[in-house]
């Protein structure tokens, strides 16, 4: 936990405590007068750079209980700050605490306006911190700051009265259910001894209540008493519960544990402080020009925390590459050592084999020709796939011979050798084999149209089909060289319609396919 300073502000003094490690010490007291300012100035000269918390306990603290019309969002802060800036015209310390809303009528909000009506008790303070740059958190007072002393305590009633004696005197702060509606400072005069006078000023603020309604008849108000340890009895003696009033004394040492202080704490201020330290709420009241060097300081630590997390992420990042380097570098040394040993087989290998004429550029261009020859060579798988994706959408075709053959141009149609001696072979051309591109490819294709013997324009159609397929595939040509019948002009038609025919190759036609790659 971050170091932190405190200060408790009474009309007369204001105490500064430092708060380390869960323990709260202190206080050195600053009085009211220009040579405390002075001392004031020097302690945070040497406190300035911790965040600071001030701790108001002041008699002139207003409370003003008020119904606004509900409205919500910004246009409500906005209509409570227009009234809180009319009712609390010359002070800046002011604020506005919704408590929910009201149970008749419109069912409008019920808002506590609070503020410290003499700003001047605090000007000098602030103005101090101001000059000195010290990170001013918030500015909270006691009576709003015991509702969640309360709440820490678990303490649940319709209608409590929280009695502590402070160093500024003793404070009385009524809740009702839960919701702080009143607190009043009571100081000591010279010889009086406050504590003893609990009983009789629980019955004046008791008093005060019924005479603003807000303790009826018939409510019972339970007092809760924070004192010190060695005149706890001495209260639980003096303070008689009544049918109206009940009383109970809670000593500070038990309180203490409670609220995480590990020391035992002098005065009820000590409590607040601790809870200050540990669970700041946001501020009571505006910190004005004096809070920008707080959010300045807030900044600044979370620019030191990215640093923080930025290196620690480079750090991890560093060792993850030089762990990945070191594990690349054994595994290129392994990989050295791998192919050393391959070359040193390789090398006993050839060592026992003869040596062989051919070069090395011969065979790697012998290599190349061969896969040039697999890549581009005259195969008929390509002519066979067309013919096979045309027969797919023509099952009335029924396919009956192939022919196919690579186109070479200028070759021989046969080379012939000389009487009586060996015949003389042609070399073979290159483009044969595919070098340098691939020669174009014909099929001849024979095929039958199974249809009915005598219906010719069904037949007639389907070879027409069946070309135009094979024709629209890419590069490549057909040509019809037998019709299913003879339709020339000249040729003698006979035959009796609808008869019979016994012809066999009455439907069967022949067509040239060229592709060329």
């Amino acid at each position: 936990m971050l170091a932190k300073q405190l200060f408790y502000l009474a009309s007369d003094q204001l105490l500064a405590y430092q708060w380390e490690r869960g323990v709260l010490s202190g206080p050195d007291a600053f009085p009211a007068t220009r040579t405390g300012l002075d001392d004031f100035l020097e302690y945070l000269d040497r406190h300035g750079s911790r965040p600071a918390f001030l701790l108001t306990d002041l008699i002139e603290e207003d409370f003003t209980r008020l119904l606004l019309p509900h409205v919500p969002g910004r246009a409500g802060r906005k209509l409570r700050e227009r009234r809180l800036a009319q009712h609390y015209r010359d002070t800046p310390y002011r604020t506005a605490l919704v408590q929910g809303r009201a149970d008749e009528g419109r069912r409008d909000d019920v808002v506590l306006f609070t503020a410290l009506t003499n700003p001047l008790l605090l000007t000098a303070w602030v103005d101090a911190m101001e000059l000195m740059q010290t990170p001013l958190a918030g500015i909270y007072s006691c009576a709003v700051l015991g509702r969640e002393l309360v709440q820490r305590l678990e303490v649940k009633r319709p209608h409590m009265l929280l009695v502590t004696r402070d160093t500024a005197g003793l404070r009385q702060t009524y809740f009702q259910g839960g919701a702080l509606k009143f607190s009043r400072l009571v100081q000591a005069t010279p010889g009086e001894d406050l504590v003893r006078a609990i009983p009789a000023e629980t019955r004046k603020t008791q008093q005060f209540l019924t005479s603003v309604r807000l303790l009826e008849r018939g409510d019972v108000l339970h007092v809760l008493v924070l004192a010190d340890a060695e005149r706890a009895d001495e209260l639980a003696a003096r303070c008689q519960s009544g049918a109206d009033t009940i009383y109970r004394v809670v000593p500070l040492d038990t309180v203490a544990p409670a609220l995480g202080l590990k020391t035992t704490p002098g005065a009820a201020e000590d409590l607040l402080l601790a809870m200050l330290a540990r669970h700041a709420p946001q501020s009571h009241y505006p910190t004005l020009v004096a809070g920008n060097y707080y959010k300045l300081w807030r900044a600044r630590l979370s620019l030191y925390a990215s640093s923080a997390v930025l290196a620690v992420a480079g750090l991890a990042w560093s060792v993850v590459n030089l762990a990945g380097y070191a594990l690349a570098h054994g595994n290129a040394e392994a990989l050295r050592s791998e192919t050393a040993y391959y070359r040193a087989n390789y090398r006993n290998s050839m060592s026992s084999m003869p040596s062989t004429g051919e070069r090395t550029v011969n065979m790697r261009a012998a290599v190349s020709i061969d896969q040039m020859v697999a890549r581009q060579g005259p195969w008929p798988l390509q002519m066979m796939g067309m013919v096979s994706s045309a027969l797919e959408q023509s099952p009335e075709i029924r396919l009956t011979q192939l022919d196919w053959r690579a186109v070479i141009p200028g070759a021989p149609a046969q080379a012939t050798g000389t009487v009586g001696g060996p015949a003389l072979v042609a070399p073979t051309s290159s483009l044969a084999l595919g070098i340098p591109k691939s020669p174009p490819q014909t099929l001849r294709l024979q095929a039958e149209v199974v249809s009915g013997p005598e219906d010719y324009r069904k037949v007639l159609g389907d070879m027409n089909a069946f070309a135009q397929r094979l024709a629209a595939m890419p590069r490549t040509s057909v040509e019809i060289v037998q019709l299913p019948f003879d339709i020339r002009p000249n040729v003698k038609l006979s035959g009796t319609v609808g008869a019979p025919s016994g012809g066999q190759d009455r439907n069967k036609f022949t067509l040239d396919i060229t592709w060329t790659p």
